[in-house]
Protein backbone atom coordinates (compact mmCIF):
# COMPACT_ATOMS: atom_id res chain seq x y z
CA UNK A 1 0.00 0.00 0.00
CA UNK A 2 1.28 3.83 -1.07
CA UNK A 3 1.50 5.63 2.31
CA UNK A 4 -0.38 8.15 2.93
CA UNK A 5 2.55 10.58 3.30
CA UNK A 6 3.65 9.48 0.03
CA UNK A 7 0.19 10.31 -2.14
CA UNK A 8 0.09 13.18 0.72
CA UNK A 9 3.75 14.99 -0.31
CA UNK A 10 2.10 14.10 -4.79
CA UNK A 11 -1.36 16.19 -3.56
CA UNK A 12 0.59 19.19 -1.70
CA UNK A 13 3.83 19.60 -3.43
CA UNK A 14 2.51 19.22 -7.37
CA UNK A 15 3.72 16.97 -9.83
CA UNK A 16 5.91 19.57 -11.31
CA UNK A 17 8.24 19.31 -8.34
CA UNK A 18 8.10 15.85 -8.49
CA UNK A 19 8.77 14.70 -11.97
CA UNK A 20 11.57 16.99 -12.81
CA UNK A 21 13.50 14.93 -9.79
CA UNK A 22 14.28 12.11 -12.39
CA UNK A 23 14.08 11.06 -16.04
CA UNK A 24 11.62 8.16 -16.39
CA UNK A 25 11.87 5.42 -18.96
CA UNK A 26 8.52 4.10 -20.54
CA UNK A 27 6.93 1.14 -21.86
CA UNK A 28 3.68 0.90 -23.43
CA UNK A 29 0.46 -1.64 -23.16
CA UNK A 30 0.69 -2.11 -26.77
CA UNK A 31 4.60 -2.71 -26.94
CA UNK A 32 4.96 -0.16 -29.35
CA UNK A 33 7.41 2.52 -29.32
CA UNK A 34 5.99 5.83 -29.85
CA UNK A 35 9.12 7.65 -30.59
CA UNK A 36 9.74 5.86 -33.53
CA UNK A 37 6.17 6.47 -34.95
CA UNK A 38 7.84 9.15 -37.38
CA UNK A 39 7.82 12.31 -38.01
CA UNK A 40 4.50 12.08 -39.77
CA UNK A 41 2.76 12.14 -36.59
CA UNK A 42 4.63 15.21 -35.05
CA UNK A 43 1.47 17.60 -36.14
CA UNK A 44 -0.65 15.09 -34.41
CA UNK A 45 0.90 13.74 -31.13
CA UNK A 46 1.66 16.13 -28.76
CA UNK A 47 5.93 15.10 -27.82
CA UNK A 48 5.67 12.66 -24.34
CA UNK A 49 5.47 14.30 -21.16
CA UNK A 50 8.66 15.22 -19.27
CA UNK A 51 10.96 15.73 -22.76
CA UNK A 52 12.24 19.05 -23.21
CA UNK A 53 10.46 21.53 -25.29
CA UNK A 54 10.91 24.92 -26.07
CA UNK A 55 8.49 27.72 -23.72
CA UNK A 56 8.59 29.55 -27.52
CA UNK A 57 6.87 26.44 -29.26
CA UNK A 58 4.32 25.71 -26.04
CA UNK A 59 3.26 29.37 -25.96
CA UNK A 60 3.19 29.23 -30.40
CA UNK A 61 0.84 26.37 -29.36
CA UNK A 62 -1.54 27.87 -27.07
CA UNK A 63 -1.82 30.97 -29.08
CA UNK A 64 -2.86 28.82 -32.10
CA UNK A 65 -5.58 26.91 -29.93
CA UNK A 66 -6.85 30.28 -28.97
CA UNK A 67 -6.79 31.46 -32.51
CA UNK A 68 -8.16 28.29 -34.58
CA UNK A 69 -11.10 28.33 -30.89
CA UNK A 70 -9.92 24.45 -29.89
CA UNK A 71 -13.65 23.46 -28.80
CA UNK A 72 -14.27 23.31 -25.33
CA UNK A 73 -12.86 20.00 -23.59
CA UNK A 74 -10.39 19.75 -26.52
CA UNK A 75 -7.52 21.40 -24.35
CA UNK A 76 -5.70 18.69 -22.17
CA UNK A 77 -3.33 19.59 -19.65
CA UNK A 78 0.38 17.83 -19.61
CA UNK A 79 0.08 16.64 -16.24
CA UNK A 80 -1.95 16.45 -13.25
CA UNK A 81 -2.06 14.79 -9.99
CA UNK A 82 -5.31 12.79 -10.13
CA UNK A 83 -6.40 11.66 -13.83
CA UNK A 84 -10.33 10.46 -13.32
CA UNK A 85 -11.60 7.97 -16.12
CA UNK A 86 -15.05 8.28 -16.50
CA UNK A 87 -16.85 11.81 -16.17
CA UNK A 88 -20.16 10.12 -14.75
CA UNK A 89 -22.45 11.06 -11.17
CA UNK A 90 -19.09 8.32 -9.68
CA UNK A 91 -15.98 10.45 -11.56
CA UNK A 92 -17.23 13.46 -10.55
CA UNK A 93 -18.16 12.75 -7.27
CA UNK A 94 -14.71 12.00 -6.72
CA UNK A 95 -13.58 15.07 -8.20
CA UNK A 96 -16.00 16.95 -5.53
CA UNK A 97 -14.42 15.14 -2.94
CA UNK A 98 -11.09 15.63 -3.19
CA UNK A 99 -11.49 19.48 -4.40
CA UNK A 100 -13.34 19.96 -0.96
CA UNK A 101 -10.44 18.32 1.08
CA UNK A 102 -7.81 21.02 -0.03
CA UNK A 103 -9.45 23.30 -3.29
CA UNK A 104 -5.95 24.91 -3.62
CA UNK A 105 -3.92 21.98 -3.38
CA UNK A 106 -4.91 19.31 -5.88
CA UNK A 107 -5.07 19.45 -9.57
CA UNK A 108 -7.86 17.20 -11.38
CA UNK A 109 -8.79 16.13 -15.00
CA UNK A 110 -11.74 14.05 -16.40
CA UNK A 111 -11.59 12.21 -19.12
CA UNK A 112 -15.35 11.95 -20.26
CA UNK A 113 -15.93 10.46 -23.78
CA UNK A 114 -19.96 11.50 -24.13
CA UNK A 115 -19.71 14.98 -22.26
CA UNK A 116 -23.46 15.23 -22.53
CA UNK A 117 -24.38 11.57 -21.02
CA UNK A 118 -26.26 10.35 -23.90
CA UNK A 119 -25.57 6.80 -23.07
CA UNK A 120 -24.04 7.07 -19.80
CA UNK A 121 -25.57 4.60 -17.01
CA UNK A 122 -26.69 7.00 -14.56
CA UNK A 123 -29.04 8.91 -16.68
CA UNK A 124 -31.14 5.88 -17.78
CA UNK A 125 -31.38 4.81 -14.88
CA UNK A 126 -34.65 4.39 -12.74
CA UNK A 127 -33.26 7.02 -10.65
CA UNK A 128 -34.20 5.07 -7.19
CA UNK A 129 -32.39 5.90 -3.61
CA UNK A 130 -32.99 3.15 -0.59
CA UNK A 131 -31.80 1.85 2.31
CA UNK A 132 -33.16 -1.46 2.13
CA UNK A 133 -29.56 -3.72 1.65
CA UNK A 134 -28.62 -6.68 2.98
CA UNK A 135 -25.11 -5.39 3.87
CA UNK A 136 -24.40 -2.73 6.29
CA UNK A 137 -22.00 -0.92 4.22
CA UNK A 138 -24.33 -0.67 1.64
CA UNK A 139 -26.83 0.96 3.66
CA UNK A 140 -24.30 3.16 5.26
CA UNK A 141 -23.67 4.80 1.77
CA UNK A 142 -27.11 5.40 1.24
CA UNK A 143 -27.54 6.65 4.02
CA UNK A 144 -25.54 9.04 3.42
CA UNK A 145 -26.62 9.87 -0.02
CA UNK A 146 -29.92 10.73 1.58
CA UNK A 147 -28.20 13.18 4.03
CA UNK A 148 -26.26 14.70 1.39
CA UNK A 149 -29.25 15.37 -0.61
CA UNK A 150 -31.03 16.79 1.45
CA UNK A 151 -28.66 19.56 2.25
CA UNK A 152 -27.49 20.03 -1.38
CA UNK A 153 -27.78 23.00 -2.14
CA UNK A 154 -25.29 23.68 0.97
CA UNK A 155 -23.10 21.56 -1.22
CA UNK A 156 -23.08 22.27 -4.55
CA UNK A 157 -24.56 25.67 -5.14
CA UNK A 158 -22.51 27.86 -7.48
CA UNK A 159 -22.29 31.84 -7.76
CA UNK A 160 -24.42 32.98 -10.20
CA UNK A 161 -26.68 29.93 -10.64
CA UNK A 162 -29.60 29.11 -9.59
CA UNK A 163 -29.62 26.49 -6.29
CA UNK A 164 -29.69 23.04 -7.74
CA UNK A 165 -32.78 20.93 -6.98
CA UNK A 166 -33.14 17.08 -7.63
CA UNK A 167 -36.67 16.54 -7.36
CA UNK A 168 -36.36 13.84 -4.60
CA UNK A 169 -39.51 12.04 -4.15
CA UNK A 170 -39.88 11.00 -0.66
CA UNK A 171 -41.74 7.75 -1.20
CA UNK A 172 -39.89 4.67 -0.03
CA UNK A 173 -39.02 1.56 -1.71
CA UNK A 174 -41.43 -1.52 -0.70
CA UNK A 175 -39.78 -4.67 -1.02
CA UNK A 176 -42.72 -7.74 -1.05
CA UNK A 177 -41.22 -11.23 0.36
CA UNK A 178 -42.78 -14.68 0.23
CA UNK A 179 -43.19 -16.71 3.09
CA UNK A 180 -39.66 -18.50 2.40
CA UNK A 181 -37.56 -14.77 2.27
CA UNK A 182 -39.74 -13.45 5.26
CA UNK A 183 -37.14 -14.32 7.73
CA UNK A 184 -34.18 -13.00 5.99
CA UNK A 185 -36.96 -9.83 5.11
CA UNK A 186 -36.90 -9.39 8.93
CA UNK A 187 -33.12 -9.86 9.58
CA UNK A 188 -32.32 -7.38 7.16
CA UNK A 189 -34.81 -4.92 8.64
CA UNK A 190 -33.28 -5.05 11.83
CA UNK A 191 -29.64 -4.74 11.00
CA UNK A 192 -31.25 -1.50 8.76
CA UNK A 193 -33.12 -0.03 11.89
CA UNK A 194 -29.36 -1.12 14.07
CA UNK A 195 -27.85 1.66 11.57
CA UNK A 196 -30.49 4.32 11.92
CA UNK A 197 -32.38 3.35 8.46
CA UNK A 198 -36.24 4.15 9.07
CA UNK A 199 -37.88 1.19 7.52
CA UNK A 200 -40.58 -1.15 9.20
CA UNK A 201 -41.53 -4.24 8.55
CA UNK A 202 -45.12 -4.89 7.91
CA UNK A 203 -47.23 -7.90 8.01
CA UNK A 204 -49.59 -9.34 5.26
CA UNK A 205 -52.35 -7.41 6.88
CA UNK A 206 -50.65 -3.98 7.71
CA UNK A 207 -49.72 -4.02 3.61
CA UNK A 208 -53.47 -5.33 2.57
CA UNK A 209 -54.95 -2.10 4.67
CA UNK A 210 -52.01 0.44 3.88
CA UNK A 211 -52.19 -0.54 -0.36
CA UNK A 212 -55.49 -1.71 -0.73
CA UNK A 213 -54.75 -1.50 -4.23
CA UNK A 214 -52.45 -4.51 -4.39
CA UNK A 215 -52.81 -8.21 -4.65
CA UNK A 216 -50.75 -9.89 -1.62
CA UNK A 217 -51.37 -13.60 -2.91
CA UNK A 218 -47.99 -15.46 -1.88
CA UNK A 219 -46.92 -12.24 0.11
CA UNK A 220 -46.21 -12.88 3.88
CA UNK A 221 -44.78 -9.65 4.68
CA UNK A 222 -42.69 -6.19 3.04
CA UNK A 223 -40.51 -3.96 4.22
CA UNK A 224 -41.45 -0.34 4.05
CA UNK A 225 -38.75 2.94 3.74
CA UNK A 226 -40.22 5.59 5.84
CA UNK A 227 -37.89 8.45 5.46
CA UNK A 228 -34.89 8.71 3.45
CA UNK A 229 -36.16 6.39 0.04
CA UNK A 230 -37.56 7.03 -2.97
CA UNK A 231 -36.36 8.31 -6.33
CA UNK A 232 -34.77 11.78 -7.79
CA UNK A 233 -33.55 13.37 -10.84
CA UNK A 234 -30.24 11.50 -12.18
CA UNK A 235 -28.96 14.57 -14.60
CA UNK A 236 -29.94 17.38 -11.76
CA UNK A 237 -27.52 15.45 -9.90
CA UNK A 238 -24.58 15.11 -12.21
CA UNK A 239 -25.36 18.60 -13.62
CA UNK A 240 -25.08 19.91 -9.88
CA UNK A 241 -21.44 17.99 -9.63
CA UNK A 242 -20.21 19.13 -12.19
CA UNK A 243 -20.91 22.53 -12.16
CA UNK A 244 -19.53 22.79 -8.46
CA UNK A 245 -16.06 20.38 -9.55
CA UNK A 246 -15.75 23.39 -12.47
CA UNK A 247 -16.04 26.06 -10.55
CA UNK A 248 -13.59 24.77 -8.26
CA UNK A 249 -11.31 24.23 -10.91
CA UNK A 250 -11.18 20.47 -11.82
CA UNK A 251 -10.84 20.11 -15.37
CA UNK A 252 -13.14 18.10 -17.93
CA UNK A 253 -11.89 16.74 -20.84
CA UNK A 254 -13.89 15.21 -23.93
CA UNK A 255 -11.75 12.00 -25.25
CA UNK A 256 -10.61 8.36 -24.50
CA UNK A 257 -8.28 7.05 -22.76
CA UNK A 258 -6.30 4.71 -25.24
CA UNK A 259 -2.87 3.70 -23.26
CA UNK A 260 -1.14 3.70 -19.96
CA UNK A 261 2.72 4.58 -19.76
CA UNK A 262 4.77 3.13 -17.38
CA UNK A 263 7.70 4.05 -15.31
CA UNK A 264 10.47 1.19 -15.52
CA UNK A 265 12.17 0.32 -11.95
CA UNK A 266 15.47 -1.21 -13.29
CA UNK A 267 16.54 -1.91 -9.95
CA UNK A 268 13.67 -5.14 -9.63
CA UNK A 269 14.28 -8.65 -11.55
CA UNK A 270 10.86 -9.87 -11.03
CA UNK A 271 8.46 -9.81 -14.32
CA UNK A 272 6.28 -6.78 -12.82
CA UNK A 273 7.95 -4.94 -10.45
CA UNK A 274 9.54 -2.79 -13.49
CA UNK A 275 5.96 -1.61 -13.59
CA UNK A 276 4.36 2.02 -12.49
CA UNK A 277 2.07 3.40 -14.23
CA UNK A 278 3.34 6.95 -14.92
CA UNK A 279 1.08 8.68 -17.45
CA UNK A 280 -1.98 8.02 -19.69
CA UNK A 281 -2.68 8.73 -23.79
CA UNK A 282 -6.39 10.09 -24.40
CA UNK A 283 -7.32 10.99 -27.96
CA UNK A 284 -9.62 13.50 -28.38
CA UNK A 285 -12.39 14.19 -30.91
CA UNK A 286 -10.59 15.21 -33.91
CA UNK A 287 -8.24 12.09 -33.37
CA UNK A 288 -5.47 14.22 -31.94
CA UNK A 289 -3.50 12.43 -28.85
CA UNK A 290 -2.16 13.85 -25.80
CA UNK A 291 -0.12 12.65 -22.60
CA UNK A 292 -1.28 13.50 -19.39
CA UNK A 293 1.45 12.32 -16.33
CA UNK A 294 -0.33 11.60 -12.78
CA UNK A 295 0.41 10.94 -9.48
CA UNK A 296 -2.84 8.38 -9.47
CA UNK A 297 -5.23 7.53 -11.48
CA UNK A 298 -8.76 6.51 -10.55
CA UNK A 299 -10.66 4.43 -12.54
CA UNK A 300 -15.06 5.39 -12.73
CA UNK A 301 -15.58 4.09 -16.61
CA UNK A 302 -18.38 2.42 -15.27
CA UNK A 303 -19.53 -0.68 -17.71
CA UNK A 304 -16.07 -0.37 -19.07
CA UNK A 305 -14.25 -0.32 -16.22
CA UNK A 306 -12.83 -3.57 -17.10
CA UNK A 307 -11.26 -2.16 -20.63
CA UNK A 308 -9.77 0.13 -18.56
CA UNK A 309 -8.21 -1.78 -16.33
CA UNK A 310 -6.92 -4.18 -18.91
CA UNK A 311 -4.74 -0.93 -20.32
CA UNK A 312 -3.16 -1.13 -16.91
CA UNK A 313 -2.38 -4.76 -17.75
CA UNK A 314 -4.72 -5.83 -15.09
CA UNK A 315 -5.53 -9.17 -16.18
CA UNK A 316 -2.87 -9.41 -18.08
CA UNK A 317 -0.05 -9.42 -16.53
CA UNK A 318 1.89 -11.81 -13.95
CA UNK A 319 1.71 -12.29 -10.37
CA UNK A 320 -1.07 -9.79 -8.89
CA UNK A 321 -1.61 -8.47 -12.62
CA UNK A 322 -3.52 -11.84 -13.19
CA UNK A 323 -6.56 -11.46 -11.55
CA UNK A 324 -9.35 -9.52 -14.28
CA UNK A 325 -11.59 -6.99 -12.97
CA UNK A 326 -14.89 -8.53 -13.00
CA UNK A 327 -17.08 -5.73 -14.70
CA UNK A 328 -19.14 -6.00 -17.54
CA UNK A 329 -22.02 -4.25 -19.56
CA UNK A 330 -25.44 -5.71 -19.29
CA UNK A 331 -28.13 -4.18 -20.95
CA UNK A 332 -31.18 -3.01 -18.71
CA UNK A 333 -34.60 -1.95 -20.31
CA UNK A 334 -36.84 0.37 -18.56
CA UNK A 335 -40.29 0.66 -19.39
CA UNK A 336 -42.97 3.52 -19.36
CA UNK A 337 -46.81 2.35 -19.50
CA UNK A 338 -49.56 4.66 -18.89
CA UNK A 339 -52.21 3.36 -16.55
CA UNK A 340 -55.07 6.04 -15.37
CA UNK A 341 -56.48 4.04 -12.93
CA UNK A 342 -53.55 3.28 -10.87
CA UNK A 343 -52.26 4.17 -7.55
CA UNK A 344 -50.97 7.59 -7.22
CA UNK A 345 -49.42 9.37 -4.02
CA UNK A 346 -49.44 6.45 -2.06
CA UNK A 347 -47.27 4.28 -4.32
CA UNK A 348 -44.23 3.70 -3.31
CA UNK A 349 -41.09 1.78 -5.22
CA UNK A 350 -42.65 -1.41 -5.33
CA UNK A 351 -40.09 -4.21 -5.32
CA UNK A 352 -41.55 -7.99 -6.60
CA UNK A 353 -40.31 -11.31 -5.20
CA UNK A 354 -39.98 -12.21 -8.91
CA UNK A 355 -37.95 -8.95 -9.47
CA UNK A 356 -40.33 -6.71 -11.31
CA UNK A 357 -40.40 -3.25 -9.94
CA UNK A 358 -42.59 -0.17 -10.71
CA UNK A 359 -43.01 3.23 -9.42
CA UNK A 360 -44.74 6.35 -10.36
CA UNK A 361 -43.35 8.85 -12.78
CA UNK A 362 -45.24 12.43 -11.53
CA UNK A 363 -48.94 12.45 -11.37
CA UNK A 364 -50.21 11.67 -14.83
CA UNK A 365 -51.05 7.93 -14.52
CA UNK A 366 -47.57 7.46 -15.97
CA UNK A 367 -45.46 4.53 -14.20
CA UNK A 368 -41.74 2.94 -14.97
CA UNK A 369 -41.00 -0.14 -14.63
CA UNK A 370 -38.69 -2.89 -15.58
CA UNK A 371 -36.85 -6.41 -14.06
CA UNK A 372 -33.52 -8.24 -14.61
CA UNK A 373 -33.51 -11.23 -16.21
CA UNK A 374 -33.78 -14.36 -14.85
CA UNK A 375 -30.67 -16.15 -15.87
CA UNK A 376 -27.60 -15.43 -17.42
CA UNK A 377 -29.11 -17.39 -20.88
CA UNK A 378 -31.47 -14.83 -20.60
CA UNK A 379 -29.16 -11.62 -20.64
CA UNK A 380 -29.92 -8.96 -23.92
CA UNK A 381 -27.03 -8.65 -26.62
CA UNK A 382 -25.44 -5.17 -25.59
CA UNK A 383 -24.30 -4.40 -29.40
CA UNK A 384 -27.16 -1.93 -29.02
CA UNK A 385 -29.76 0.45 -27.28
CA UNK A 386 -32.47 -1.78 -28.68
CA UNK A 387 -35.48 -2.15 -26.53
CA UNK A 388 -36.75 -5.94 -26.41
CA UNK A 389 -40.73 -5.29 -25.75
CA UNK A 390 -41.54 -8.84 -25.94
CA UNK A 391 -40.08 -8.77 -22.71
CA UNK A 392 -42.33 -6.53 -21.15
CA UNK A 393 -45.31 -8.22 -22.67
CA UNK A 394 -44.55 -11.68 -22.37
CA UNK A 395 -43.09 -11.54 -18.38
CA UNK A 396 -43.02 -7.93 -17.24
CA UNK A 397 -46.90 -6.68 -17.77
CA UNK A 398 -47.84 -10.27 -16.82
CA UNK A 399 -46.69 -10.15 -13.62
CA UNK A 400 -47.69 -6.24 -12.68
CA UNK A 401 -50.85 -6.87 -13.80
CA UNK A 402 -51.33 -9.64 -11.60
CA UNK A 403 -49.51 -7.67 -8.68
CA UNK A 404 -51.44 -4.44 -9.40
CA UNK A 405 -54.59 -5.13 -10.93
CA UNK A 406 -55.46 -1.63 -11.98
CA UNK A 407 -52.41 -2.88 -14.98
CA UNK A 408 -54.88 -4.71 -16.71
CA UNK A 409 -56.10 -1.11 -18.23
CA UNK A 410 -52.53 -0.23 -18.95
CA UNK A 411 -50.62 0.67 -22.19
CA UNK A 412 -47.02 0.78 -22.71
CA UNK A 413 -46.36 4.36 -24.22
CA UNK A 414 -42.02 4.22 -24.03
CA UNK A 415 -39.01 2.50 -23.44
CA UNK A 416 -35.46 3.04 -23.29
CA UNK A 417 -32.05 1.08 -22.52
CA UNK A 418 -29.11 1.57 -20.62
CA UNK A 419 -25.86 -0.20 -18.95
CA UNK A 420 -25.12 -1.86 -15.79
CA UNK A 421 -21.97 -1.63 -14.90
CA UNK A 422 -22.50 -5.60 -13.89
CA UNK A 423 -19.87 -6.87 -11.29
CA UNK A 424 -20.16 -10.61 -11.80
CA UNK A 425 -18.25 -11.88 -9.25
CA UNK A 426 -20.60 -10.87 -6.52
CA UNK A 427 -22.67 -7.90 -7.96
CA UNK A 428 -20.92 -5.48 -5.50
CA UNK A 429 -18.51 -2.66 -5.10
CA UNK A 430 -15.02 -2.57 -6.45
CA UNK A 431 -13.18 0.01 -4.27
CA UNK A 432 -9.88 1.17 -3.65
CA UNK A 433 -6.17 0.76 -4.80
CA UNK A 434 -4.82 -2.31 -7.16
CA UNK A 435 -2.72 -4.53 -4.76
CA UNK A 436 0.63 -4.23 -7.49
CA UNK A 437 -0.50 -0.90 -9.07
CA UNK A 438 -0.97 1.35 -5.82
CA UNK A 439 -1.48 4.61 -8.11
CA UNK A 440 -4.01 2.69 -9.70
CA UNK A 441 -7.51 3.23 -7.97
CA UNK A 442 -11.00 1.19 -8.09
CA UNK A 443 -14.52 3.13 -8.35
CA UNK A 444 -16.59 0.09 -10.35
CA UNK A 445 -19.18 -2.43 -10.09
CA UNK A 446 -22.09 -1.43 -8.36
CA UNK A 447 -24.51 -3.40 -10.19
CA UNK A 448 -27.58 -0.55 -10.37
CA UNK A 449 -27.07 0.87 -7.39
CA UNK A 450 -24.26 3.45 -8.41
CA UNK A 451 -26.50 6.32 -8.56
CA UNK A 452 -27.24 6.08 -4.68
CA UNK A 453 -23.72 5.35 -3.98
CA UNK A 454 -21.46 7.81 -5.69
CA UNK A 455 -21.64 10.77 -3.46
CA UNK A 456 -20.26 7.97 -0.61
CA UNK A 457 -17.72 6.24 -2.77
CA UNK A 458 -16.48 10.00 -4.01
CA UNK A 459 -15.67 10.73 0.19
CA UNK A 460 -14.17 6.89 1.03
CA UNK A 461 -12.24 7.50 -1.76
CA UNK A 462 -10.85 11.20 -0.60
CA UNK A 463 -10.38 10.15 2.71
CA UNK A 464 -8.40 6.72 1.56
CA UNK A 465 -5.95 8.69 -0.68
CA UNK A 466 -5.77 11.60 1.69
CA UNK A 467 -5.46 9.83 5.04
CA UNK A 468 -4.62 6.53 4.22
CA UNK A 469 -7.51 4.66 4.92
CA UNK A 470 -11.31 5.30 5.52
CA UNK A 471 -12.37 7.79 8.30
CA UNK A 472 -16.67 7.82 8.71
CA UNK A 473 -17.58 4.47 6.36
CA UNK A 474 -15.25 1.05 6.21
CA UNK A 475 -14.70 0.22 2.86
CA UNK A 476 -12.14 -2.13 2.93
CA UNK A 477 -13.85 -5.50 2.42
CA UNK A 478 -14.34 -4.16 -0.96
CA UNK A 479 -10.93 -3.70 -2.44
CA UNK A 480 -9.48 -5.69 -4.78
CA UNK A 481 -7.92 -8.43 -3.35
CA UNK A 482 -11.11 -10.23 -2.52
CA UNK A 483 -10.42 -11.70 -5.69
CA UNK A 484 -7.35 -13.07 -5.15
CA UNK A 485 -8.63 -14.69 -2.29
CA UNK A 486 -11.99 -15.72 -4.01
CA UNK A 487 -14.22 -13.96 -1.15
CA UNK A 488 -17.46 -13.00 -2.76
CA UNK A 489 -19.68 -10.59 -0.60
CA UNK A 490 -23.40 -11.29 -1.02
CA UNK A 491 -26.12 -8.56 -1.22
CA UNK A 492 -29.43 -10.08 -1.54
CA UNK A 493 -31.26 -6.69 -2.18
CA UNK A 494 -30.01 -6.53 -5.65
CA UNK A 495 -32.94 -5.25 -7.92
Amino acid sequence: MMSSVVLKTYLRCGLRRVFSIQERCRVTTSGSDHGERGLSEEDKRIPRAGKYRSPWKILKEEFEGIKTMKPAGTDVPRETDVLIVGGGVIGSSVAYWLKQWNPSATNIVIVERDPVYTRASTMLSAGGIRHQFSVPENVQLSMFATEFLRDIKEHLSVIHEGPPDVQFNHQGYLFLAPPRDAQQLAANVNMQQQLGARVELLSKGQLAEKFPWMNLEGIDCGSLGLEGEGWFDPWSLVRALKQKNISMGVKYVHGELTEFTFQTKEDSSETNKDLRLDSGVIRVKDGREFEVRFAMVVNCAGPWAADVAEIARIGTGDAELQIPLPVEPRKRFVFVPHCPDGPMLDCPFVVDPCGVYVRREGLGGHYICGCSPGCEAEEPEIANFDVDYEFYNEYIWPKLAERIPAFNNSKLKSAWAGYYEYNFFDRNLVIGPHPYHKNFFFANGLSGHGLQHALGIGRALMEYITEGDYQTIDLSRFHFDRFLSRQPIEESGIV
